[in-house]
C-alpha cells in the first residue's frame, strides 16, 4: 500500500472530476479482458450515476454532461448485449 501523503499530494494536482474519469477508464480497461457488454454496460451507467451524483463545487461542469452521455450509452450497451 501507499502511503496516504503521496496518494493526498497527487490529488492535490487534480479536481474531482479528473479523478474519476481515471479510475472509469481503469474499470472500463479492467473489464475488458472479461468480454461481457453487460458487465461494460453496468459500468458505464453506473459510472454516469457517479457523475451526474458529483457536486458541482467539487467538479466542473462538463463532467455533469458526461454523466448524462453515459446515463443514455449504458443502457444502450445493455440492450444490444448478446445473452
Amino acid at each position: 500500500m501507499l502511503p496516504l501523503q503521496i496518494i493526498d499530494s497527487f490529488l492535490l494536482n487534480y479536481n474531482v472530476g479528473q479523478a474519476l474519469l481515471l479510475v472509469f477508464i481503469l474499470a472500463t480497461v479492467g473489464t475488458l479482458p472479461l468480454k461481457s457488454r453487460r458487465i461494460i454496460a453496468a459500468n458505464v451507467t453506473i459510472f454516469g450515476l457517479v457523475f451526474i451524483m458529483t457536486p458541482q463545487a467539487l467538479a466542473p461542469m462538463h463532467y455533469l454532461f458526461l454523466g448524462i452521455v453515459l446515463l443514455v450509452v449504458g443502457p444502450v450497451l445493455w440492450v444490444t448485449a448478446e445473452r
